[in-house]
């Protein structure tokens, strides 16, 4: 199945109804995070929140994340980036950076990239063998299945955009002086490697979506959409967890969200 070909990637929002729903999406937000910190409600420390963002480059990660964590306290949130691992990090499993990071017990963490990059760039890029990067794949999906058994809410988000899309918001970032650090020529260069990346990226969403910890492929080139999308896919799984808990959070009501095909594990 070619889930990146299914995603309907011409959906939009006007202006009004994005700021909308955004606003209702991040007020509730604020009071699911405050009650997984047992700071309201029944003042009881929920499980810890893991959101993880992979995506191409210029897919919207950033502004997505910056409106995710938005409404909340600076303190009652961590937001991680990881690039190439370092040398040190090198001699031990790829997975050993990671853990540091990871919330505990009424903690939050979002990532801006991941463990996923030994399935992606480093599968493409050939910074790992056939035999790691094979591997990785149960690798990641056991490593995820214990930290949900344990109780994490882990939510994960491929942030995708057309190739004429990318290419129009690399041409506007050339063009801005305050943005134009953003762009690199390995950018440009992992354009080029576009097929490799997207082979790589449907055997990531077919091997490594469990129900425990599935796959969200959100509709990026509307970045309104995509960031309506993010915030309230997050609302959803903490809910959902808090109910299987028997949690009863004190949360505002929100207008029904029309669904967005493709944004939500579908």
């Amino acid at each position: 199945m070619n889930r990146l070909a299914e995603v309907d990637l011409s959906r939009k929002l006007t202006k009004n109804e994005a700021s909308g729903r955004l606003d209702a999406a991040l007020e509730r937000l604020l009071h699911l995070r405050l009650t997984l910190g047992g700071q309201i409600g029944e003042q009881r420390i929920g499980p810890p929140l893991c959101v993880v963002f992979e995506g191409w480059d210029a897919s919207g990660k950033g502004g997505a994340i910056k409106r995710l964590v938005r409404p909340l306290d600076p303190r009652h949130v961590r937001v991680a980036q990881f690039a190439a691992p370092t040398y040190d990090e090198k001699r031990h499993h790829f997975l050993w950076r990671f853990w540091p990071v990871l919330p505990g017990w009424g903690g939050m963490t979002v990532l801006d990239r991941s463990w996923y990059g030994r399935v992606l760039v480093e599968r493409v890029e050939g910074f790992a063998t056939e035999e790691q990067w094979d591997r990785a794949y149960g690798e990641i999906v056991e490593f995820e299945r214990t930290l949900t058994a344990e109780g994490m809410i882990l939510v994960k988000f491929w942030m995708h955009v057309s190739e004429d899309e990318q290419l129009r918001r690399f041409q506007d970032r050339a063009g801005d002086p305050l943005r134009a650090w953003k762009l690199t020529d390995e950018d440009w260069r992992n354009r080029e490697k576009r097929p490799l990346y997207e082979a790589a990226v449907e055997d990531m969403l077919a091997r490594t979506d469990h129900p425990k910890a599935p796959w969200h492929v959100v509709p990026g080139d509307d970045k309104r959409l995509a960031r309506v999308t993010v915030v309230e896919t997050v609302c959803a799984a903490i809910e959902a967890e808090l109910a299987a808990r028997g949690y009863e959070p004190v949360i505002p009501a929100v207008p029904e969200a029309v669904p967005v095909p493709g944004a939500a594990g579908e």
